[in-house]
């Protein structure tokens, strides 16, 4: 079977070590989608993008005209202050068939402040089993969405969500606007095939796609039942890490994020609109799609990201280089010196450090983990972790691996070898403590991570008492001579 073929399967780049294997070398024409994936994309990150279904319909030199060629409307999104800077400002300008006014009028959790009677607090590991798609009923990406943690209010315009989805029906006439924030949706089973004011995007397991506050947007379920992660931050919005001394290039490359083509739709059928605003739902009804945008430009577009591009850095002499290596996207934070939320990937790559204890080491950190398994397996966990798993340290709590794997990594040198072969996981990492909410608190997925399994990390130190003794002998005579 042809190389290129076998790239159909979408398992296939389960198993690959990096996009570049896809090229083959340069002996076949590149390309930058998956081969399964139905649609045209633009590329480039935080670009001023232009897309027109029908050419010649976007107003050249202005953006508001008297009237808008086939009686279209004109519609602007305005996603920052009005005087924001040039460099922050996002916004957008739809040329569509009805503006999104016309409609016929009109739980998850959002509030992680300490008085909410629904939130729980834990020093302790937690984690959670993969969560159930439901097997009965219809549970379409928004009546499956549940939360698991978070800290802040969106009300406040500061603050982050975590969440999972669990769906077995696409959503049906029904298109979804997230008024508190900006999602970012990993899915870990089954493709997404989400239509959006600006156009489809088709996201699969193995890479993410970010819809930003106040976009409607509506998922299908095009190979069967899915489940995934969102990551939800409130008054900020995702952007690339600084590169610092890597210089240019590596981890994220702005040209391999993919922004949609403009694609409408004409109907005159019932929709329903949910708005979620304060982590609450409401309905809206209009008589026509949604999905009426003929063409659009602007800054304000969401995006995908296939993980299997990312350029991984590491070191290349001893010891480990800070997880912030593994970013793929940040969220600032009212503290300059602290993300509100950071997006790490953990994917293939090589590890070549000498003289170096190479699991992740024993460690506190300032920061709260939320950590998901896409598939593979992954080492860095201290117990059982599958695709579809939670697992949860908030910020100081200490965590590692058991002895077994400790004496193993300590009692010979590791050779260079590639790590996390056919395996993506991630992390949600934020500088706020996170709070756990009545679902996740109480699911029969819930556990702790097993205290016995830290039993076995023997008292090394005593074993050479006699040779310690000796030498604090010896120091206390010289220091007395």
């Amino acid at each position: 079977m042809p190389a290129t073929e076998s790239l159909l399967d979408t398992g296939e780049y389960q198993k690959i070590f990096h996009w570049a294997e896809t090229q083959k070398d340069g002996t076949i024409p590149s390309f930058n989608t998956r081969r399964n994936d139905p649609y045209e994309y633009q590329s480039g990150f935080g670009n001023a993008f232009t897309s027109e279904a029908i050419p010649g319909t976007i107003p050249q030199g202005q953006n508001n005209p008297r009237k808008v060629r086939f009686g279209l409307y004109a519609e602007q999104i305005t996603a920052t202050a009005f005087v924001a800077p040039r460099q922050c400002n996002k916004k957008a300008w739809l040329y569509r068939i009805r503006p999104a006014v016309a409609h016929q009028g009109f739980d998850i959790e959002a509030n992680f402040l300490s008085f909410n009677p629904r939130i729980h607090v834990s020093p302790t590991q937690l984690a959670w089993h993969p969560f159930d798609i439901p097997e009965s009923g219809e549970v379409d990406f928004v009546s499956g969405l549940k939360t698991v943690a978070g800290s802040g209010d969106p009300m406040l315009r500061e603050g982050l969500a975590t969440h999972v989805y669990v769906a077995n029906a696409s959503m049906k006439k029904k298109a979804f606007v997230n008024s508190d924030g900006e999602f970012l949706i990993v899915p870990q089973q089954g493709a997404l095939d989400i239509q959006t004011e600006f156009g489809p995007l088709f996201v699969q397991p193995g890479e993410i796609v970010i819809i930003q506050r106040g976009i409607r947007f509506t998922v299908s379920l095009p190979d069967g039942p899915s489940r995934g992660y969102v990551l939800e931050v409130w008054g900020t919005h995702f952007e690339l890490p600084e590169l610092g001394p890597l210089g240019a290039n590596g981890l994220a490359n702005e040209r391999d994020f993919l922004s949609p083509l403009a694609r409408y739709e004409v109907g005159q059928e019932r929709w329903e609109i949910i708005y979620k605003l304060g982590g609450k739902f409401f309905k809206s009804t209009q008589d026509h799609s949604p999905y009426d945008v003929v063409a659009w430009h602007g800054n304000y577009v969401p995006y995908k990201y296939d993980l299997t591009k990312f350029v991984n850095v590491g070191s290349i002499s001893v010891d480990h280089i800070d997880p912030s290596i593994f970013c793929v996207l940040t969220a600032k934070s009212r503290d300059p010196t602290a993300p509100l939320a950071d997006f790490l990937t953990f994917s293939p790559r090589w590890d070549v450090a000498s003289h170096t204890y190479r699991p992740p080491y024993y460690h506190r950190n300032a920061a709260s983990e939320l950590m998901g398994l896409i598939y593979g397996g992954y080492g860095g966990r201290s117990d059982a972790f599958q695709p579809g798993s939670v697992s949860f340290e908030c910020g100081m709590v200490p965590h590692g691996v058991a002895y077994d794997e400790f004496k193993e990594a300590t009692d010979s040198a590791p050779p260079v070898m590639q790590i996390s072969e056919a395996s993506i996981a991630f992390m949600f990492e934020s500088c706020r403590p996170f709070a756990i909410t009545d679902y996740a608190w109480n699911s029969n997925k819930k556990h702790e991570h097993e205290p016995k399994m830290w039993n076995s990390l023997v008292d090394n130190f005593s074993k050479h008492a006699k040779e310690v003794d000796e030498i604090m002998a010896n120091a206390k005579n010289q220091s007395s001579s």
